[in-house]
């Protein structure tokens, strides 16, 4: 706590650690000290263990962010929501709505319905009531129609992609046709989400777009969907690209997606890589490859949903 008063020097990244599982004497301890740090040291603090937590799975700052997301610091309040980004407890549903449609701050409410997606998709796994998944799609619709922030609204769009209702075909084909390429990034981030092959004419027409975030985001699709039609535009792409988030887009959507060709080329990057970071990555895309390749060619966008499988009789024949 002295550590993080002392503005004069930088926060120890030794410390970071100390946040992760805090007792709660210590948690205790932190509440009494936070209003006393200043603005900059908390904005820097939330950003480090945001970056750890990224970094190492086994770290959980949930207990801190679950006590700052009443901060007067709406970037406060955001950075804690990050935190918390891949918390399953049912109790921040209602924190969230009630910060969806309440909170004074554009990007606190962006950032809660943003955070109300993973809801959304625990949700259709069935691992919440549907009368709570319910709740939370009743309110993001609203915030569609309702909220004046386009920023609020299109995170709404894009937590709505993980969700199965027909309402949001159509809200996903308003955005896609929208003028302004923000609203075409989000309708291609909500039917990457979606697990819904309807979109692949309108995903694979973006792979080409001349907008970066528009192209990012449409490969992007291509893997979250596994569009092996995809595949020879994408290894074409990774010839030809320059930029170095949409390279890593283009690798990881194949690694998605697998099939002749992508393992050769992924190994070839890695062989030719100088960069320990990049070459971090690819082996990842591959270590991902492994695991596609392991599922095989069976996909659940291929299944139809009209067709009744039949378990064969067994042969009584010796």
């Amino acid at each position: 706590m002295e550590a993080l008063l002392d503005d004069d020097l930088p926060f120890p990244a030794r410390f970071l650690h100390r946040f992760s599982d805090l007792p709660p004497v210590e948690l205790d301890t932190v509440k009494k000290t936070w209003s006393k740090v200043s603005s900059r040291r908390k904005h820097t603090l939330l950003e480090d263990l945001e970056d750890l937590a990224e970094t190492e799975t086994l770290t959980s700052f949930d207990d801190m962010a679950l006590s700052l997301l009443a901060d007067p610091d709406p970037e406060v309040r955001t950075r804690a929501i990050r935190l918390l980004w891949e918390s399953e407890d049912v109790k921040l549903i209602p924190i969230y709505l009630k910060m969806l449609n309440e909170d004074e701050d554009t990007g606190t409410r962006a950032a809660a319905a943003n955070a109300l997606g993973q809801f959304v998709y625990l949700g259709e796994l069935e691992k919440y009531p549907s009368k709570t998944k319910k709740q939370v799609e009743d309110q993001l619709l609203a915030a569609m129609t309702t909220a004046k922030e386009s920023l609020v609204r299109r995170r709404a769009l894009e937590s709505l992609g993980y969700s199965g209702r027909k309402e949001v075909i159509p809200l996903i084909e308003t955005a896609y046709h929208q003028k302004d390429p923000d609203w075409l990034v989000s309708a291609l981030f909500a039917m990457g989400r979606s697990c819904d092959e309807r979109w692949k004419k309108q995903v694979l027409t973006q792979v080409h777009a001349s907008n970066e975030d528009v192209r990012s985001e449409a490969i992007h699709a291509t893997g979250e969907l596994e569009l092996s039609s995809a595949r020879p535009a994408l290894l074409d792409l990774l010839a030809d690209e320059e930029d170095l988030k949409i390279r890593r887009e283009i690798v990881w959507a194949l690694s998605k997606i697998g099939g002749e060709g992508v393992r050769a080329r992924l190994e070839e990057l890695l062989e030719m890589e100088e960069d320990d970071d990049e070459a971090d990555f690819i082996e990842e895309a591959l270590d991902a490859l492994n695991f596609t390749e392991e599922m095989g060619p069976f996909n659940l966008l291929d299944v139809d949903p009209d067709v009744d499988f039949i378990e064969e009789e067994p042969d009584n024949e010796e």
